[in-house]
């Protein structure tokens, strides 16, 4: 993915950081700077844990740069619900 540059990283991030939050359903708190910084850290936590299972995401290709985004986004969603909690306040 670093053959895109910056553009590229803020495409592929923003897409796979909004559809991550509609999997997770975390859309409607998200705007399109939280989706791209979702997708782009996603990006990166999705390429460590696939280097960490011996996948070569090198020479992957846009469609796998954006699955290893969407799949490290995702996790990063869930990490992030898991650890605040849903913190809602009910009334009575």
């Amino acid at each position: 993915m670093l053959g895109l540059g910056i553009i590229g990283w803020i495409i592929i991030g923003g897409l796979a950081g909004w559809i991550g939050s509609k999997i997770m359903k975390t859309d409607e708190q998200q705007g399109i700077l939280l989706n791209i910084v979702v997708g782009v850290i996603g990006g990166l936590l999705g390429g460590f844990l696939l280097k960490l299972f011996g996948v070569d995401v090198a020479g992957g290709g846009l469609i796998f740069s954006f699955l290893t985004c969407l799949l490290g986004a995702v996790i990063l969603l869930f990490l992030v619900k898991a650890v605040t909690g849903r913190r809602t306040v009910h009334h009575r």
